[in-house]
């Protein structure tokens, strides 16, 4: 069986880099609020997506350096659309992904390596927590990684509220507040 490219990658960049032999992460990781407007009939200033790279809330008429946007289906359901929904993909096996845990927000801290939907929606319910994989934007050439929880839906709106906590440090998957070690 042959392994996935990303998955070869990891595997190489664990190899060169002695399992533990990246750089000294820089940045603390720390859990935010944010608020995402519906892409389809919230008001402007509300953005839709979502950077983990950057941690931040992006709006879509301004950049296209996002991982996933929130919207709400014709059908009335709250879902995440990774970027190869919205036909933003590349031809990368690492496209931006979501996966839904059982983990709470508070013990999972460690985001897994592989099992992310990045090809369709994900409909999501308060109190969902979602581990998010970023495109490639780190000069290691691998993704970083969020965890998220949905907290409140405000259907007039047209938003959703969640708890964050993204890794912006390049190759650590750490999802635990502080400054990484792993």
């Amino acid at each position: 069986m042959k392994a996935p490219p990303f998955l070869l990658a990891v595997a190489i960049l664990t190899a060169a880099c002695g399992g533990t032999q990246l750089p000294p992460a820089q940045l603390s990781n720390a859990v935010d609020t944010v608020t995402l407007g519906a892409l389809n009939g919230s008001e402007l200033r509300w953005p839709a997506a979502f950077s983990v790279a950057e941690g931040l809330a992006v709006r879509t008429d301004l950049s296209s350096n996002f991982d996933f946007i929130y919207n709400i289906s014709a059908a009335g359901h709250h879902v995440l659309l990774p970027l190869e929904v919205v036909g933003l993909g590349s031809s990368s096996s690492a496209d931006p992904g979501l996966q839904r845990v059982t983990a709470t927000f508070e013990t999972l801290v460690t985001a897994p390596v592989d099992g992310y939907v990045s090809n369709d929606t994900l409909a999501i319910a308060v109190g969902d927590v979602v581990v998010a994989r970023s495109r490639i934007a780190c000069s290691l050439g691998v993704p970083q990684y969020a965890k998220l929880q949905i907290l409140s839906f405000d259907d007039t709106q047209r938003t959703m509220k969640m708890q964050v906590l993204a890794n912006t440090n390049c190759g650590y998957r750490s999802l635990a507040t502080g400054v990484p070690t792993s």
